[in-house]
């Protein structure tokens, strides 16, 4: 595209908070079992993690891409919460990886990020290209909220502090091992913490947390210490899969195997640039229509884009336009796997016999 030779420099500090934000900032663990005293693994081998300074370097010396004239185009509106209440089942997007699910009766929010930046302070760091679409106390009652894993972009403080304040207590949290006590410190009592394939039921509602190849990481001293995951939702007969952040791996195909089919599979489609840093924790698109066809998803929405800038090398807006050229080599249909509008909220109808 011609507005990528446009290039500026990214500042120190910003290179260090886009690096906790997104957990860039590595340590290895690779000779450990899934649950050991230093922390928690991956499934499956993978490739080393590159150098999280090497690309930052690159980043410096060859410049970043910059948004064209008139800054980035991205379709977002505000949330219409009269839209979600007659709409049922339905889904809303809120932005990166944040959903707020209505099925049989209840409200999820998945991985849930309501403020402008994603970064451990308020003043720096990958902050919001659109304005966020519905403030937290504006959203229908929340009876459950499932975090993937901790990076700042997927778990955001301030979101779900004003999410536990809500009346009536706020919802319940459900999250990868690890994570109850960050939530407890946080003065959040309401947490259930599951491992890889254990499952939590809530009245019609029934959450497993199934596994993916990616890792966690919030502060320098705490890499691997939770685990992250995907969440797959069982609600009266509907069945919603949020892989969260994931790395191309067999953990799909297990996970499709043990519990697709599904209805609708919310699957990353950015923050895949440059490949060969960020290849092994996030897929590109094209192994995103991977994943759909792996996990048996007969539905997919693309997620984790058009949301948060300087979290990635490639534009803003590249990932749907990506995500068209290869459904159509594909030969798969818009509704197969699209891309919504933040703020946007559409019917579910579930698609699977019997």
């Amino acid at each position: 595209m011609e507005y990528c030779a446009m290039r500026s420099r990214p500042r120190p500090l910003a290179i260090l908070l886009c690096g906790l934000a997104c957990g860039c900032l590595a340590s290895s663990t690779a000779d450990l079992p899934h649950h050991g005293p230093e922390g928690f693994r991956n499934n499956h081998p993978h490739e080393a993690k590159q150098s999280f300074w090497k690309w930052k370097w690159r980043q410096w010396v060859e410049g970043v891409a910059q948004p064209p004239a008139g800054g980035w185009r991205i379709p977002h509106q505000p949330v219409d919460v009269r839209e979600i209440l007659r709409s049922s089942p339905s889904i809303t997007w809120l932005g990166h990886a944040g959903f707020l699910v209505q099925a049989a009766g209840h409200r999820v929010l998945f991985d849930p990020h309501l403020t402008l930046r994603a970064s451990p302070v308020s003043f720096a760091g990958p902050r919001r290209a659109n304005p966020v679409p519905i403030e937290v106390e504006d959203l229908p009652h929340v009876d459950a909220v499932a975090i993937s894993h901790n990076h700042y972009d997927h778990l955001d403080l301030e979101t779900v502090q004003r999410l536990a304040r809500r009346p009536g207590g706020g919802p319940l949290f459900l999250v990868p091992l690890g994570l109850k006590s960050w939530f407890h410190e946080q003065g959040i009592e309401r947490v259930v913490e599951l491992d890889w394939w254990e499952t939590r039921e809530i009245a019609s509602l029934r959450f497993t947390l199934v596994p993916v190849q990616h890792w966690s990481k919030r502060t320098p001293w705490d890499a691997n210490r939770s685990l992250w995951g995907g969440w797959v939702l069982d609600a009266a007969g509907l069945r919603i899969i949020h892989t969260g952040d994931l790395g191309y791996s067999r953990d799909v195909a297990e996970v499709g195997e043990r519990m697709g089919p599904f209805d609708l599979a919310l699957i990353p489609i950015g923050a895949y640039a440059p490949r060969w840093f960020m290849r092994a924790h996030h897929v590109d698109v094209a192994e995103a229509v991977a994943v759909r066809r792996d996990l048996r998803a007969l539905r997919a929405i693309g997620m984790h884009w058009g949301t948060f800038l300087d979290l990635t090398d490639e534009a803003l807006d590249e990932p749907p336009q990506e995500l068209q050229r290869i459904r159509e080599l594909e030969g798969l249909p818009p509704e197969a796997f699209d891309t919504m509008m933040i703020g946007e909220t559409r019917p579910i109808r579930p698609l699977r016999g019997g």
